[in-house]
């Protein structure tokens, strides 16, 4: 019992803390209806880099690329997806940039190691979509802020899908 008793608070917080990352929410939310969900395989890579001459500097050193679409047409969907947003940054990732207008959101996070970005986390949500665009790499900080400031993430979201071949009529770009 004594022993049952000490590992109880271990158990609670491994299954409260897990949630907050990448790959448990990619995969809570992956089968949601109206969900799009991509997780482009390496030998993909390079047709995703072909979206423009700066993401194909950015995507060569990427391991692990994910992309999430969300419907976000009531205040509660764009209510949920701002608060999954914000539990992703208040962890360990850095906000390097962040744009609120109401409701609507652009935020670009990023997590270092040492003079790498290792991480960078893209959120968008114009009140009738919301997207999580995800890269797992190795990354110039300065290259990934000058992206954020010119606005080249969202570029790179908005043609993610059809570079991808995926333009069928059941995804709303």
């Amino acid at each position: 019992m004594k022993k049952f008793l000490l590992l109880l608070p271990l158990f609670l917080l491994i299954s409260c803390g897990s949630y907050n990352s990448i790959d448990s929410f990619y995969e809570a939310h992956k089968n949601d209806n109206q969900v799009t969900a991509i997780r482009v395989p390496q030998f993909m890579l390079s047709l995703v880099s072909e979206i423009s001459p700066e993401m194909k500097a950015l995507v060569g050193n990427t391991k692990d690329l994910r992309y999430m679409q969300f419907p976000s047409k009531t205040d509660s969907q764009t209510q949920f997806l701002n608060t999954q947003m914000n539990n992703f940054a208040s962890g360990s990732f850095i906000e390097v940039f962040r744009k609120n207008n109401e409701l609507k959101r652009n935020v670009v996070s990023i997590r270092e190691k040492r003079d790498v970005v290792k991480e960078i986390l893209i959120y968008n949500n114009n009140n009738a979509t919301g997207s999580f665009l995800y890269f797992n790499g190795n990354f110039d900080p300065i290259k990934v802020r000058e992206l954020a400031k010119n606005n080249q993430f969202e570029k790179f979201s908005s043609g993610l899908i059809p570079q991808m071949g995926l333009n069928t009529p059941g995804i709303s770009q």
